[in-house]
């Protein structure tokens, strides 16, 4: 009577593992058919169709804080290579261009604590402007940074060029989904 018991048990046990298996199964191959059925193309295969292969970046230098200019250049170097999946060439050889100009940056304070700013907001400015397959196009995006700051000046102006370099690179992603969402529409 007990083992019959433990058998029913046992063959209880292995139908719902059965069934949540294929239920997760099922769900696996619903989701893969969707994407591939409405017609999902990642973001990089669009970019493609704006730009060429071959991209020349100017970074236009900020006379206020020039020590960002290196860092905004590399990372659209790299945003190139890795999502336009494009070569970096001298401006005679480019077939497309891409001029960043980082329109500096505004630092408010958000919250004191015995009157020093331990809190703060930075927006930073960068205008793109850009010679595609499809013309020319020119997009300003402003962006924003919150962060905790503490109440020492070593520290406060090394976090400030992180800042800065966090919301050049929030602009800098903001514009590839620019760049994605402009040719999606330009394709219709």
């Amino acid at each position: 009577m007990r083992s019959e018991a433990l058998k029913k048990s046992v063959i209880s046990s292995y139908r719902y593992k059965f069934q949540l298996l294929t239920t997760h199964y099922t769900l696996l191959i619903l989701a893969t058919v969707l994407l591939s059925a409405c017609g999902y193309k990642p973001s990089s295969h669009m970019i493609k169709n704006m730009f060429a292969d071959s991209v020349y970046v100017e970074v236009v230098v900020d006379r206020v804080e020039p020590e960002n200019a290196p860092y905004v250049k590399d990372e659209m170097n790299r945003l190139v290579y890795t999502r336009f999946k494009g070569k970096i060439v001298p401006k005679n050889q480019a077939q497309s261009q891409i001029r960043i100009s980082y329109n500096g940056s505004t630092f408010t304070p958000l919250a004191y604590e015995d009157g020093y700013v331990i809190r703060y907001r930075a927006n930073i400015k960068v205008r793109f402007d850009m010679l595609t397959k499809k013309g020319r196009m020119k997009k300003n995006i402003s962006t924003i940074f919150e962060s905790d700051i503490q109440a020492s000046s070593l520290t406060s102006s090394t976090l400030r060029t992180e800042a800065i370099r966090k919301g050049l690179e929030k602009a800098l992603d903001e514009f590839l989904a620019y760049v994605s969402a402009r040719s999606v529409r330009s394709k219709e």
